[in-house]
């Protein structure tokens, strides 16, 4: 089985990278947002407690969280492989995600961090806003705020993967297709 956390800040092209690596290599593609929106589809007691933090305008806590990717690996832990995309983004999480995925006979076995110039992630996010539509995505400042967070915050996560010898990172900017076989040529080294 192979396990790969996809990681990066926002707008350097995780989600399109994860979609191609699932269909490459026939392993799943595990959006941490994917998950939490099924719950609340569900209307899972998980769910419940997440829709309650949303709707006050606050981020779901790590536990929720943390409680969700264990339901999803517990229930795929005979998949070929998963792309964890989102997931973890503080060390808490990662430490956490490390005992759910030995609990399970598994591993991480590759953290790839996509590194992109911030003048290109703004431009992709502003470029992605034109046609999500998404409120996040169209307000310069907006997207300078979550690069912040992202630096101060998610990124430190990577520390956690090179103490374990499992960070790698990738240049991401070029065409989907370069950046692809960057990431490819990466994954085939530890197979």
């Amino acid at each position: 089985m192979l396990n790969i956390v996809l990681f990066g800040a926002p707008g350097c092209g995780k989600g399109t990278q994860a979609q191609l690596l699932k269909e490459r290599f026939g392993i799943e593609h595990v959006s941490t947002g994917e998950v939490i929106r099924g719950h609340i589809r569900r209307g899972t007691e998980l769910g419940k407690q997440v829709q309650a933090c949303i709707e006050r305008g606050e981020l779901a806590p790590d536990e929720l969280v943390i409680s969700m990717i264990a339901d999803y690996v517990a229930s795929h832990k005979d998949a070929k492989g998963c792309i964890y995309d989102g997931f973890p983004r503080t060390t808490a999480q990662a430490e956490a995600f490390d005992k759910i995925m030995a609990e399970n006979g598994l591993q991480v076995d590759l953290m790839i961090r996509i590194t992109v110039e911030e003048h290109e992630l703004i431009r992709r996010i502003l470029l992605r806003g034109k046609d999500s539509g998404r409120a996040d995505d169209s307000s310069e400042e907006v997207i300078r705020q979550r690069l912040e967070v992202y630096w101060a915050q998610t990124a430190i996560v990577a520390n956690h993967y090179k103490a374990q010898n499992k960070y790698v990172k990738v240049d991401g900017e070029g065409s989907i297709e370069e950046v692809f076989e960057r990431i490819v040529r990466e994954i085939e080294s530890i197979e």
